[in-house]
C-alpha cells in the first residue's frame, strides 16, 4: 500500500474517531440534562462523557503520535539511504579525481624525462617517486619506467676489439709469483685513471630505485639494470635484491652497507668499488671483476664467484662461507680472518695473498695456487690441498689437522709450529721446506719428498713416518731420530 493511500485511510480514521467521540460527548451532555434524573445521575452522566471523550482522544493522541514516528523513521531511513548513496557517488568522483590526478601527475613527469634540462629531468624522477609512494598500484610501472631510463642513458660503451674479450682469462693470472706480473701491473697502472662522474639525473634514479619499498616489488620481477655505466654512483644502503645487473660497470661506486642479495652480477665490473659490509648471499658474480674493491666485512656467503677477478682486493673479516671460488683469481688479496669455512677454491689463483688466521675449515682448494700466501695461524683443518701449490707458502702455527695435501707442492714452505695431526701428505713436495716444531701426530707421510727439510724440534714424529717418506742426508731430522739406512747419502 501507498504512503498517500496510507495517510488517507488515516486521515478518515482520525475524523470517524472524533467524530465519534463528539457524538458520545453530546449524547452523555443530552442524558445529562433531563429533568427527571436527580443532580447527582446528571453529574456522573457529564463525568461519564467527559472521560470517554477524554480517552477517544488520548487514543487518537497515541496514534497520531505511533503513526507520525514511524514516518519520521522511514523519513529517516531513507535520508540515511540517499547519504550513503551520496557517500558512494562522492567515493567514485574522488577516485575518479585520484586517477585524473596521478594520470595528470604521471604524464606530467614522464614528459619531463626527456627534458633537455637537467634540473627538469632530476625533479620528474623526484615526482615519480612521490606519485609510487602516494599511489602503491603505480609503484612497480614506475621503477620500470626508472630503470629504462637509466639504461638508455647510462649505456656500456662498447670498446673495439673488446667486444668478444672474456671479463677474465684465467691464463692472464698463471704467471709466476717473479717475474710474470705483468697482468698485476697493468691493473695498477688502470687504476691511476680517473672516472666519470655520474650525472645527476642518472644518480636521483638510482638513489629512487634503491630505496623504493621493496614490500610492493611483485614476485618473480626483477630490476633491470643490465650493462649500465654507473662508475662513481653512490650507492650508500641501496636495496638492490635480485637486481639484474649483468655486464653493468660499477667501477669505483660506493655500495656500503647495501643489499645486493641474489642479484646476478655475472660479468659486471666493481673494480676499486667500496663493498664495505655489502650483502652478497647467494648473489652471482661469475666473471666480475673486483679487482682492488674493499669488500671488509662484506658478506658473500653462498654467493658463486666463478672466475670472479679479485685481484688485491680486501677481504677482511669478509664471509665467504660455502661460497664457489671456482678458478677465481685472489692473487695478491687480503683475506685476514675472513671466513671461507666450507668455500670452493679449486684451481683458484691465491699466490701472493694475506690468509692470515683465516678460517678455511673443510675449504675445498684442490689445485689451488697458493705460492708466497701467508696463511699464518690459519684453520685449514680438514681442507683438500690435493695438488695444491704452496711454494714459499707461509704457515706459521697454522692448524691442518686432518686436512689433505696429496701431492701438494709445500717446496720452500714454511710451517713452523703448524698442526698437522692426522694430516695427509701422500707424494707431497716438501724439500726445503721449513717444519721446526710442527706437530706430526699420525700424520700420512708416505712417499713424501723430504729433501733438504727442517725437522727439528718436531712433535709426535715417529720413526715409522719417516721411513715412509723420501729424505736424504740433507734432511734435518729430531735428535732422537736417526736417518733411515735407505735414504741416499748425498742430497
Amino acid at each position: 500500500m501507498s504512503s498517500k493511500k496510507t495517510d488517507t485511510l488515516l486521515n478518515w480514521f482520525i475524523t470517524i474517531t472524533v467524530f465519534f467521540g463528539f457524538s458520545l460527548t453530546v449524547i452523555f451532555f443530552a442524558l445529562s440534562s433531563i429533568k427527571e434524573l436527580s443532580i447527582q445521575e446528571k453529574i456522573q452522566y457529564r463525568n461519564q462523557a467527559l472521560t470517554t471523550t477524554a480517552i477517544v482522544f488520548l487514543a487518537s493522541a497515541a496514534m497520531f503520535n505511533t503513526y507520525y514516528s514511524a514516518k519520521r523513521a522511514q523519513a529517516m531511513h531513507k535520508n540515511a539511504i540517499a547519504a550513503e548513496k551520496n557517500l558512494e557517488i562522492s567515493v567514485q568522483n574522488a577516485k575518479l579525481n585520484q586517477d585524473r590526478l596521478t594520470s595528470e601527475r604521471f604524464m606530467g613527469a614522464i614528459a619531463q624525462l626527456g627534458h633537455d634540462k637537467i634540473e627538469t629531468r632530476t625533479g620528474a624522477i623526484y615526482a615519480l617517486e612521490r606519485v609510487a609512494q602516494d599511489f602503491p598500484k603505480e609503484h612497480w610501472t614506475i621503477m620500470e619506467i626508472l630503470t629504462a631510463f637509466v639504461r638508455e642513458n647510462a649505456p656500456i660503451q662498447a670498446v673495439k676489439g673488446e667486444q668478444q674479450k672474456p671479463e677474465y682469462s684465467p691464463d692472464a693470472y698463471s704467471g709466476k709469483r717473479r717475474g710474470g706480473s705483468r697482468p698485476t701491473q697493468q691493473l695498477e697502472q688502470n687504476l691511476h685513471e680517473e672516472l666519470p662522474i655520474i650525472r645527476t639525473d642518472i644518480q636521483a634514479a638510482l638513489t629512487v630505485i634503491g630505496r623504493r619499498n621493496l614490500l610492493e616489488d611483485p614476485k618473480d620481477q626483477k630490476l633491470d639494470l643490465r650493462h649500465i655505466d654507473i662508475r662513481r654512483a653512490d650507492l650508500l644502503g641501496v636495496n638492490l635484491q635480485q637486481a639484474d645487473l649483468r655486464g653493468s660497470d660499477l667501477s669505483g661506486a660506493d655500495l656500503r652497507g647495501a643489499d645486493l642479495s641474489e642479484a646476478d652480477l655475472n660479468g659486471a665490473k666493481l673494480v676499486r668499488s667500496i663493498l664495505y659490509e655489502t650483502k652478497f648471499l647467494k648473489a652471482s658474480l661469475c666473471g666480475a671483476n673486483l679487482c682492488w674493491a674493499n669488500l671488509n666485512r662484506a658478506n658473500l656467503s653462498g654467493a658463486n664467484l666463478r672466475s670472479a677477478n679479485l685481484s688485491g682486493a680486501s677481504l677482511r673479516v669478509a664471509n665467504l662461507q660455502g661460497a664457489n671460488l671456482y678458478k677465481a683469481n685472489l692473487q695478491q688479496a687480503t683475506l685476514k680472518v675472513a671466513n671461507l669455512s666450507g668455500a670452493k677454491l679449486f684451481l683458484a689463483n691465491l699466490q701472493g695473498a694475506k690468509l692470515g688466521k683465516a678460517n678455511l675449515n673443510l675449504t675445498g682448494l684442490i689445485g689451488a695456487n697458493l705460492s708466497g700466501a701467508n696463511l699464518n695461524g690459519a684453520n685449514l683443518s680438514g681442507a683438500n690441498l690435493n695438488a695444491a701449490k704452496l711454494h714459499q707458502t707461509e704457515v706459521y702455527f697454522a692448524n691442518l689437522s686432518e686436512a689433505s695435501l696429496t701431492e701438494a707442492d709445500l717446496h720452500q714452505a714454511n710451517l713452523i709450529g703448524a698442526n698437522l695431526h692426522r694430516a695427509t701428505f701422500y707424494q707431497a713436495n716438501l724439500t726445503q721446506a721449513n717444519l721446526m716444531g710442527a706437530n706430526f701426530l699420525e700424520a700420512d707421510l708416505r712417499d713424501v719428498k723430504l729433501e733438504g727439510t727442517i725437522l727439528t724440534g718436531a712433535k709426535n714424529l715417529e720413526l715409522h713416518q719417516i721411513r715412509k717418506a723420501l729424505g736424504d742426508r740433507t734432511t734435518r731430522l729430531p735428535d732422537y731420530i736417526e736417518p733411515p739406512t735407505d735414504w741416499p747419502q748425498s742430497g
